[in-house]
């Protein structure tokens, strides 16, 4: 066997390995963005009744409360950025960044200062190989993401912006996402979770099926036990750990989508390979026949030529 033929099936079986381990993964995924779905739909009952409550708390008083007032003038702005701990998603990672690099952008424009919370490996390499600040990361569960770990996030981020931006707080929290629209299509997104804004609890409220009053009817009156300020102390960290929890989720599902379609696209782009190196291999091979057969037929005529001379 020829070096050119040794080495075109060398690449085919190292080719062939790499097309079954892809494979294999684009299955796993397959199965572990359809439990993610399954999760996000059952994560949805709970947010929109507690969207419902928040929308009462806001609207039915008229408490001042650090979680749903504006600051006068914002000067500091917390970011919360969703990425995954392990790669092999295509463009996943790096729309996200991408999203939330221009996000900070925008809010630096504004005049604001922004503190990076990052979750995912994936982003605290992209900060950490930039020499950028984090304020505080978080990794391990990325692909199963829990309530526990929502409420772990959503801890150090209320604390945050309830302090005084002298003492080291924000006037604001964004949070920078992956929202799970198909199969096909992810998309790098990014909003403001606090202050909440009223309207925008309203418009969520409405579309999820809830009652809200419409645009310039009375709103209904409420009384707060033990008070309006009280329930918003209650209700509004679990309406934040919530939000971080869908938003964990969606980013789970769109990583197990994203890759899939890249295994799947590795694993098709590993076959043509292997058809095309199969097609080289086999020329190689017709070409170190033809060679050998040359080689026959020319010794077989110098042979002959040779016993013709001797025979004179």
């Amino acid at each position: 066997m020829g070096a050119q033929l040794r080495v075109y099936k060398r690449r085919i079986r190292s080719v062939t390995a790499t097309k079954k381990i892809t494979k294999a993964m684009e299955m796993i995924a397959a199965s572990r963005v359809v439990k993610a779905q399954r999760k996000v739909a059952a994560s949805t009952p709970y947010a929109t009744e507690l969207t419902r409550a928040v929308t009462a708390v806001g609207t039915g008083s008229n408490t001042k409360h650090p979680l749903t007032t504006e600051a006068e003038s914002a000067t500091r702005a917390a970011v919360l950025l969703l990425t995954s701990d392990r790669g092999l998603a295509g463009a996943f990672n790096s729309n996200a960044i991408k999203a939330a690099e221009r996000l900070t952008a925008r809010l630096e424009a504004e005049g604001k200062a922004v503190d990076t919370y990052i979750v995912g490996r994936r982003g605290i390499a992209h900060y950490n190989f930039r020499e950028r600040v984090i304020s505080h990361s978080w990794t391990g569960f990325t692909d199963e993401p829990s309530y526990a770990d929502a409420k772990q996030i959503a801890g150090p981020l209320i604390e945050a912006i309830e302090k005084d931006t002298a003492d080291g707080g924000v006037d604001e929290l964004h949070i920078v996402y992956t929202e799970f629209v198909s199969m096909m299509t992810q998309t790098a997104v990014d909003g403001r979770l606090l202050p909440l804004r009223l309207e925008d609890v309203a418009t969520e409220s409405s579309a999820a099926g809830t009652d809200t009053p419409a645009k310039g009817e009375a709103r209904p009156l409420y009384e707060f036990e033990p008070s309006a300020e009280d329930v918003l102390d209650a209700l509004l960290p679990r309406y934040v750990e919530s939000r971080i929890y869908n938003a964990l989720l969606q980013s789970a599902a769109s990583k197990h989508a994203a890759t899939r379609r890249a295994m799947k696209s590795a694993t098709d782009n590993a076959g043509e390979l292997i058809n095309t190196l199969s097609r080289l291999a086999n020329a190689a091979r017709q070409a170190e026949i033809t060679q050998e057969i040359s080689e026959i037929v020319g010794g077989a005529s110098a042979l002959a030529d040779a016993t013709a001379g001797s025979d004179k």
